[in-house]
């Protein structure tokens, strides 16, 4: 099978990993993403669950109502889809299955951007429906999840298609780095 190549026809840079090492990696990787959004996701979870409790909770109509019984659950759904991995791990550890643990983790985070992000145009609809009217609520939930989008997927797949390839010349790690550069004698980019 031929090896993936990147700009100008190099191939991508090679750690000096066994497959299982990799595997690790990425887990780990996946797990220190799912700590930031995690944590996000339960605040916005936690905040919603206390406005019902608000006096001024009585006073939303139907359709704000609607808005926050969707963003409630788009949130919860969020909270299990980022929290699976860690279940997911739990379940299967020591089964030889962590290449599925990876794959099957990584695509339960990238569907739990997506409903957090639908999540935080709804509570966005929600709060700025009551405070300014319907039409900004409509306008800037639209706008933040355009963002959203813009940030998680879009961006991500232009550097991805623009193959940017990271070169630190012949040493691991970028000369800004606290740590110190080590040499690597057959690096597929030679010297810088």
């Amino acid at each position: 099978m031929p090896r993936p190549r990147h700009q100008a026809g190099r191939p991508p840079r090679v750690r000096n990993e066994t497959p299982p090492e990799r595997d690790d990696r990425n887990f780990v990787e996946l797990l220190q993403e799912l700590r930031v959004t995690q944590n996000g996701v339960q605040i916005l979870f936690a905040f919603l669950l206390t406005l019902a409790f608000t006096e001024r909770f009585r006073d939303l109509d139907d359709i704000q109502r609607a808005t926050y019984v969707t963003t409630l659950v788009l949130a919860m759904t969020a909270t299990v889809l980022f929290t699976s991995p860690a279940a997911l791990h739990r379940m299967l550890f020591r089964r030889g299955m962590k290449r599925q643990v990876v794959e099957v983790s990584s695509r339960l985070a990238t569907v739990g951007l997506g409903v957090l992000a639908l999540a935080l145009a709804g509570a966005l609809l929600l709060v700025v429906d009551v405070v300014l009217g319907r039409a900004a609520g409509i306008g800037i939930s639209v706008g933040a999840f355009g963002l959203c989008a813009a940030l998680w997927g879009l961006l991500p797949r232009v550097l991805r298609k623009r193959g940017w390839p990271v070169r630190y010349g012949a040493t691991s790690a970028p000369s800004r780095s606290p740590r110190p550069a080590r040499k690597q004698a057959d690096s597929p980019y030679g010297a810088a």
